[in-house]
């Protein structure tokens, strides 16, 4: 299938990346937090593997050095939601 037919991961947050989320009010880090999380959609595994446990789910990293966000995030089973853990904008 090519890439532009497949459909985007849906971006769901943990409890503590919800209250961070609340916390942004400047226009520029919301915009740049969107765009982060567009890629996330678009390409689950785009982010680097955190090394660590191999329980559960791999704890990847996304970081874009332009928009200067970092988000930590696993992807389910089903690579159909993406879950942040972690903002950092």
């Amino acid at each position: 299938m090519p890439p532009h037919d497949r459909r985007r991961a849906r971006v769901a947050f943990s409890d503590a990346a919800a209250k961070q989320l609340e916390a942004l009010t400047d226009e520029a880090e919301l915009h740049a937090l969107d765009r982060a999380l567009v890629v996330l959609s678009v390409d689950p595994e785009i982010g680097e593997p955190i090394p660590g446990s191999t329980d559960g789910p791999q704890l990847r990293q996304y970081a874009d050095d332009v928009e200067r966000v970092r988000l930590l995030y696993f992807v389910t089973a089903l690579k159909t939601v993406v879950v942040v853990a972690y903002i950092e904008v």
